[in-house]
Formats: C-alpha cells, structure tokens, sequence
C-alpha cells in the first residue's frame, strides 16, 4: 500500500525514483528508501471532478485540500495521481499548472509529455487567461474601472486586477473578480490581504478560519495547441464562492 501511495523510491544507476509495484528488480549497490508518515499514508482527499475531457488534455476541478505536488513521503493525495489512479482510460496525468491547496477551482492536466510542454510554454508566455472568484472581509469598494494592486512579492513585479461583483451587508463580506497578469506564489492571498481585504477563510493571511478558503479559479481561455482554436471553460455556479 505504501508503495502504490508513493512513499517508497529506489536509488540505481537511473537515479532516484519511485517504486509503484514489489515486482521492481533490484541489483547489488541498489537501495530502498521507505518514507513513513502516518498521518500522509492515511490521509484522504475530496474526488476531483472532471469538467471538460479534449483528448490529449483534460480541465479538471481540483476541490479544497487536493495538492498538486506530492514528496518523498507520498502523492496519492495530488489531483494527477488521483487522476491516474481512477481514471477510467488509464492514461498518464501530468501537473501543468498549480493551485494553492486550499484554494480549489480549474487546472490543466496534460496526458503527455508533448502536450505537457506545449500547455507549459502557454502558461510562460502568459497568453492563458485565468480569472478568480474570492469572498473577502469587508465592503470592497465599487469603482468604474478595475481596481490595480502592484505590490512586490518575493521581490517580483506582481499585478492583479480586482473587480468588486457585490457586497453582502449582514456578514460585511464582498465577492470580487481577480485577474492576474503574474503567477507569483499566494499572489491573490497576499495582495488582497495587503490592500485591508484578506481572504474570508485565508487562516495564514487574516481572514479568519470560521470556512474554508473562499477563493476559486473559475475560467481558463487559451489558444488549443491541437486546433489553434480559442476554447473556454467555466466552474459550473454550484462549485463557485457564494456567501
């Protein structure tokens, strides 16, 4: 169990890897690294759900609590393993993108090495548009044009635009639009937080831990690299950020 869970790797003349099956030859100078955590072994994840199937890649919803990087210690709680271990066409799953793993909402899972890196360069040359539903804590202000947040992180330039949808009185929160023109990590998170509007649910940045993060990648649009067609996916409404 713990070898199909990720958490046991072989070191040979290929290097360091996993090992998924006891049927692995072993020769002399080989070694077996077994990374055992109980609470990782025993941990269980919400089932990702499959939003749009286009053949050579697939959009996914990853749910709250999903990684999308696994360690030594396992990966059977990442959305590509789960993906590969329950998807009924048995095809390879790979990560081309992330989300935060609190966060939950659309991702792109290449299904080969080729598509994998065409997806990729989409996502260096920025010319994937993704966009963002939050709930944060607070009346945002409502302004005509979008509202810029350009505030450094880690030292990089980072800009998100924000629009504000509505404003809930009774619990003083607001629902926001996020574009991102950068990728940095906890951009939204940080920037939102930093302009006095954490995230409702944000427990690292100050938005309270009363709910789980409330915020959600709910559009992907981007150029396929097999048609060259522009194509559009959207989080279905009862998987969105609602007070």
């Amino acid at each position: 169990m713990a070898m199909k869970k990720g958490a046991v790797w072989l070191s040979d003349k290929n290097g360091v890897n996993r090992v998924r099956r006891a049927k692995k030859s072993t020769s002399k100078g080989n070694s077996v690294h077994f990374y055992f955590d109980h609470s990782v072994l025993d941990a269980e994840i919400p089932s990702p759900k499959l939003i749009s199937d286009e053949g050579a890649y697939s959009i996914w919803f990853k749910p709250r609590g999903v990684l999308c990087q696994g360690s030594k210690w396992g990966d059977h709680c990442t959305i590509h393993r789960w993906i590969e271990s329950n998807d009924t066409k048995q095809r390879p799953a790979l990560i081309v993108h992330r989300l935060d793993r609190a966060a939950c909402g659309l991702i792109v899972i290449a299904h080969s090495k080729k598509m994998s890196q065409s997806l990729s360069s989409l996502f260096k040359l920025r010319t994937i548009e993704k966009k963002y539903k939050a709930i944060v804590c607070g009346e945002f202000p409502k302004h005509a044009e979008l509202t810029s947040i350009n505030l450094e992180i880690d030292g990089k330039h980072a800009c998100s635009k924000i629009k504000s949808l509505e404003y809930c009185s009774e619990k003083n929160l607001s629902l926001l639009e996020v574009h991102i023109e950068t990728g940095r990590k906890h951009q939204i998170r940080q920037h939102l937080s930093q302009h006095g509007f954490p995230i409702h649910g944000d427990r690292l940045y100050g938005g309270g831990d009363s709910v789980d993060l409330q915020l959600a990648a709910f559009f992907l649009s981007f150029k396929c690299p097999l048609t060259h067609k522009l194509k559009e996916f959207h989080l279905p409404k009862e998987l969105l950020p609602h007070f």
